[in-house]
């Protein structure tokens, strides 16, 4: 396999016609990717991620809550909004989450990464998820 810039004018001369890729499938890769990294907790900000599991209840489609991309014809442009998990060094766990989303990108699709933005938008402490699971045994009871 080669470069991303070799790949792309593969896809480019496979014959007649085009390869499109949809701004959908490279925001579920960034998603994907961003998820893989050690000390991600989740996507997205608590508020968007309510509004995103109603959206996907309702058309049945999972929507990637937390990432937007804008895709090109030979590059894309992605900001990642995380939950890092309490006690990682951020800066290191946004720098995993850059480069695997670029390299996962890049990889799958051929298109070149312009820019990852990252907004760390909140943290997770598991003691929140102990309380939460307790109040929701209490109001099963």
């Amino acid at each position: 396999m080669g470069t991303p810039q070799e790949e792309m004018k593969k896809l480019k001369s496979q014959g007649p016609g085009r390869t499109m890729i949809a701004d959908s499938v490279v925001a579920k890769i960034a998603s994907i990717a961003a998820r893989e990294v050690p000390g991600v907790h989740d996507l997205g900000a608590p508020a968007a991620r309510v509004i995103g599991g109603a959206i996907s209840r309702i058309t049945g489609a999972p929507m990637p809550v937390g990432v937007n991309v804008e895709v090109g014809e030979e590059e894309a442009a992605v900001d990642v909004n995380l939950i890092v998990d309490y006690g990682q060094a951020i800066p290191e766990v946004t720098d995993r989450v850059r480069k695997n989303i670029i390299n996962q990108i890049q990889s799958m699709t051929g298109l070149r990464v312009k820019e990852v933005n990252i907004a760390v938008n909140d943290l997770f402490f598991p003691q929140q998820q102990q309380q939460q699971a307790g109040e929701s045994e209490q109001r099963a009871a």
